[in-house]
């Protein structure tokens, strides 16, 4: 993903971007360290591979940190980087926007709400 923009909010948006990397962000600031089922649990209905190149990339990009324990079975935990962490008032906002204007936006469409909550 080219990540070049000279947009900041554009820039942000790739980085936050898409079904998952939201989610898996903002369950990591909810609660942490997490394992990747508990990750998966909570972003419905992600499959492991998508799981697995969500979690990679945003380990490349130094938001979150993955520490591998040598037991069996494997154990693997994530956890949000400082960097990662920065973004905790960009999600906080989100999630208080969320809950402030969902209702009205889901009204206004009809009632139907299809994602699972977050």
């Amino acid at each position: 993903m080219q990540l070049t923009t000279p947009c900041p909010v554009a820039f942000t948006s790739k980085i936050l971007g898409g079904r998952w990397k939201a989610r898996i962000v903002w369950s990591l600031i909810r609660s942490q360290p997490l394992r990747f089922s508990a990750i998966r649990r909570a972003c419905p209905p992600i499959s492991d591979r998508m799981l697995t190149k969500e979690l990679r990339q945003l380990e490349e990009w130094g938001l979150l940190s993955r520490k591998e324990y040598p037991v069996i079975p494997p154990k693997t935990e994530y956890r949000l980087t400082n960097l990662g962490d920065t973004l905790r008032p960009i999600m906080q906002s989100m999630a208080d926007w969320g809950l402030s204007h969902r209702s009205e936006i889901v009204d206004g469409l009809g009632g139907s709400d299809q994602e699972a909550d977050v």
